[in-house]
């Protein structure tokens, strides 16, 4: 059971951060431009998280009650389907701009609803579906600079980035709903220790199909991956025993103005018109819907 949340603000400033440590975290990647496999890059990401994840298990007492676990056949489903996540995120990174894969990226709450309604039997209302086909109008709108058409035919780079970023999106919501499932018996420490120990192992098992011997700026790259990863993951859990995750929910939208920024800034990249719109539109419908689920609360509260 999470603690009765006690400091808003404190919520809100740590979820921004978490925002912030997830957007380095996929500027390291993409820095990489694709010269390292991205079996390596997902090991790199996981074992170098394991680090500032058990200092921060150790700082909370009684690790063996924190990782303790009741369900470990749902752990391996999120680690597999999270895992996959990882592994399209970061080929798309080699691919397309990093505003864009984050732009697409937020189309993981889409499926979610599909999927919470499908697999966990949640009524979804009509206004749910009709934000879902509002957010998915913007994801055809930030796909359309890839899909011209010119004399060379489809811009297939862009194409395969895209497709990528979306079936990224797809496996971030099936281990989202995942994640909802094992929260009603499982400690956070133990949903996020295991994904990093299965990412670990995964990423390691694709040695055999070729890793590089990294450059010192490539190793660095690689290790802030972790680093920023890792950082990334506690500051959400922390950011959760501050305020309702309904209440945070929206600021997972700022990740789109840290990849801007850092695409125009470190990266030299500026997004396309189109990706900034439908992403725009994307945040909207999602919004909308946190919007409408807080007030029926309220609303049933009362």
């Amino acid at each position: 059971m999470n603690p009765r949340p006690v400091n808003p603000r404190n919520g809100i400033v740590l979820k921004i951060l978490a925002a912030l440590c997830a957007t380095l975290m996929l500027a390291c990647v993409k820095g990489l431009d694709g010269a390292v496999p991205t079996g390596q890059v997902v090991f790199f990401r996981s074992f170098v998280a394991l680090l500032p994840l058990l200092i921060w298990l150790a700082m909370q007492g009684n690790i063996l009650a924190l990782v303790r676990t009741q369900n470990f056949g749902g752990h391996l489903v999120r680690g597999f389907s999270g895992t996959g996540g990882m592994f399209f995120n970061y080929l798309a990174l080699a691919y397309i701009p990093l505003a864009d894969a984050t732009a697409l990226s937020y189309a993981a709450p889409l499926f979610t609803v599909f999927l919470a309604a499908v697999l966990l039997h949640e009524k979804v209302r009509i206004y749910r579906w009709t934000a879902v086909v509002v957010g998915f109008l913007g994801v055809l709108i930030m796909l359309s600079p890839h899909l011209e058409i010119g004399g060379d035919g489809l811009r297939s780079a862009a194409i395969i980035g895209s497709v990528a970023a979306l079936i990224a999106a797809l496996c971030s919501a099936i281990s989202s709903v995942q994640i909802r499932h094992l929260n009603a018996s499982e400690q956070p420490g133990a949903i996020v220790l295991y994904f990093s120990l299965m990412t670990t192992g995964i990423g390691l098992a694709t040695i055999f199909l070729g890793w590089v011997m990294p450059t010192p700026v490539q190793l660095l790259l690689l290790i802030g991956c972790g680093v920023f990863g890792g950082m990334a993951q506690i500051l959400v859990t922390l950011s959760l025993r501050h305020a309702h995750a309904s209440l945070l929910a929206p600021f997972e939208y700022t990740t789109m103005v840290w990849s801007i920024l850092i695409g125009i800034v470190v990266l030299d990249q500026s997004p396309a018109p189109a990706t900034i719109v439908g992403a725009i539109v994307v945040a909207a419908a999602g919004l909308f819907t946190i919007w409408r689920e807080r007030a029926l609360k309220r609303a049933a509260a009362r």
